[in-house]
């Protein structure tokens, strides 16, 4: 499909950039300078680092050459001529020898008044048609070279470019906002979770508050799966590589794999995914067709050796990773009801944790042009996508096929949405495994006695409880629902002498399994209110004189207080007005068992 003309755009940008980088840096060393979905960069090597100070005079620039009306004429030229052009390049010349391998005798070219790139195009006709005020130059970041750790580290300089100067400032706002309730700043500033080089990149340490909050997602996941008849296991972090060898992971996913020899030549894998350790259990628990479906649920530890540079915050790490994760062993005749049950799980969850605008991807193989990579049945493969295909529309959700994105052991259905940059993302995903059950040689007895292997669900709704954290902080801006928040009060005393009834009150809301902070600290009330809306925490109450003037005894209950509580913006609809503790008391916990998002 020919490219839009905002693609063009934003590589005639790329290639504009260059030039006025090679104004200010003569030595330049070029490397690659692509459009990208909001804009485009270019890499390089430079004397020195780019500081943010140097973004604005390369944009002017920019400007200037732009408003020039540049043209962007192609030209070819022979491997030899292009490998003279560009002496001195060696990025350039790397890309020039890479092509020369693959048997080509040229290479496209586009100049722009003196400069020229090794570039196949397309670009704009004139750089007049770049609208002025439509790009920006948004930031410096640090590149290895063909993305190799162990290349070169270049300087790759950003680029938004949009046709209009409105949709740039609309995107700039949404980036803004984003910025805002980034996890990875969000996290750390409220206690959620913190990093250390010392721990290592990729494993973040979940601090009290934190750790608060993936407890009452568990609880609340291991509620909602034994209700839908799922039984909890637990397993083991390490396995033997022979079960690996097994299931086949040691062959295909070796690299993502951390493991170590023991000091008796025993080779251990710690585990990237739950399932081989599942399939053990199947093995014991199951025989015959009567004790199926089986549906085995685990809060998983994992650990996944992904690449330094692809780590983020809480949504990619290394470890521990904790999987809201199950399987469900099916006959095929079980196979349509069972992924129905998963998907009227996943709805249940989502509505109840108030996540809406998703969709879902149905990954299909594509036995046309990529067939080794999906091995089994062909057949058996299409009988399993025409279920869940069947599944997903008598189940009204939305959703879209893609095909050639399957796993290599089955189709898979995945939980698409929106995040807060605008972009695409996976929170959760479900697969249909048809091959690994007969490699494994899982197998049961049929009604007519004789011996099959099961299909697998995998399914995880929250997908990791770590990403699922992340994807909540920042679509809540930090502003958990009650339920879910760590603090969900503090109780603020006026002055030491109301710290006593301020423990009071903290105390009796504690008895009915609200979590409260006492700020009993030396700070003035309007610092201690502003401390805490900072914390995002839902609920505050100011103990002061006429508070303890309001105090009596109610018998049982304790010490009966009337107080008013100052709710979080995103609750004020509770109301403000003063009540008795003991109502208050009521009202939160209904307040937390409504899951109000």
């Amino acid at each position: 499909m020919e490219p839009d003309q905002l693609f063009k755009k934003r590589h005639s940008l790329a290639h504009i950039l260059a030039m006025a980088v090679l104004e200010i840096f003569p030595e330049a060393k070029l490397a690659i300078g692509p459009p990208i979905d909001n804009g485009f960069y270019y890499d390089f090597d430079l004397p020195r680092a780019i500081q943010p100070e140097d973004l604005p005079d390369l944009k002017k620039r920019m400007e200037q050459l732009a408003a020039g009306g540049l043209t962007f004429t192609q030209s070819v030229a022979s491997i030899e001529d292009a490998k003279k052009r560009f002496e001195g390049q060696p990025y350039k010349l790397e890309l020039i020898n890479d092509l020369a391998e693959k048997g080509e005798k040229e290479v496209s070219l586009y100049t722009s008044d003196t400069f020229t790139d090794l570039c196949k195009g397309p670009h704009v006709g004139s750089s007049k048609e770049i609208a002025p005020g439509s790009f920006a130059l948004s930031h410096a970041a640090g590149a290895y070279w063909r993305g190799d750790e162990k290349r070169p580290m270049l300087q790759r300089i950003y680029g938004l470019a949009f046709d209009t100067p409105a949709e740039l400032s609309a995107y700039q706002q949404m980036m803004e906002e984003a910025k805002r309730r980034d996890h990875r700043v969000l996290g750390p500033q409220l206690g959620i979770y913190m990093t250390s080089d010392l721990v290592g990149a990729g494993l973040p340490l979940w601090m009290p508050k934190g750790e608060t909050v993936k407890h009452l997602l568990q609880a609340y996941m291991r509620e909602k799966e034994q209700a839908a008849g799922y039984q909890y296991v637990s397993t083991p972090v390490l396995a033997h590589e022979g079960l690996y060898q097994r299931s086949g992971h040691a062959r295909y996913y070796a690299d993502e794999m951390y493991s170590f020899v023991d000091d008796e030549g025993n080779k251990f894998f710690m585990k990237p995914m739950n399932c081989p350790h599942h399939h053990m259990i199947f093995e014991k628990l199951t025989t015959s067709y009567r004790d199926l479906p089986l549906r085995l649920a685990e809060a998983g530890w994992v650990y996944r050796k992904e690449l330094s540079g692809t780590l983020s915050g809480l949504i990619r790490v290394r470890g521990t990773i904790t999987q809201n994760d199950a399987h469900i062993y099916t006959t095929p005749e079980q196979l349509k009801e069972e992924f129905a049950g998963v998907l009227r799980l996943f709805k249940s969850v989502y509505d109840e944790l108030g996540i809406t605008g998703y969709w879902f991807r149905l990954s299909l193989p594509d036995f046309e042009n990529n067939a080794e990579k999906y091995a089994g049945d062909q057949a058996v493969w299409e009988n399993a996508a025409a279920e869940i295909r069947e599944t997903l529309m008598s189940s009204e959700t939305p959703f879209v096929e893609v095909k050639g994105e399957a796993s290599f052991y089955g189709p898979k259905v995945d939980v698409q949405i929106k995040n807060v940059t605008g972009k695409e993302d996976t929170i959760a995903t479900c697969q249909v495994d048809i091959l690994v059950p007969q490699r494994m040689n899982l197998t049961y007895i049929d009604e007519q006695g004789n011996e099959q292997h099961p299909i697998v669900i995998h399914r995880a709704i929250l997908g990791s409880y770590e990403r699922f954290t992340a994807f909540l902080l920042e679509q809540t801006a930090g502003n958990l629902p009650f339920w879910l928040a760590p603090v969900q009060v503090v109780v603020i005393a006026v002055s030491d002498r109301f710290n006593e009834d301020a423990e009071e009150v903290a105390g009796q809301l504690r008895s009915s399994g609200i979590r409260v902070e006492v700020d009993d600290t030396g700070e003035s009330v309007g610092k201690k209110i502003r401390n805490a809306s900072l914390q995002k925490i839902p609920a505050k109450i100011v103990i002061g004189q006429q508070e303890v003037d309001s105090k009596s005894d109610a018998g049982p209950v304790g010490l009966s207080y009337s107080v008013k509580v100052n709710w979080r913006s995103d609750l004020e609809d509770l109301g403000g007005e003063v009540t008795e503790l003991q109502e208050l008391r009521e009202k939160m916990v209904a307040l937390v068992r409504s899951k109000r998002h």
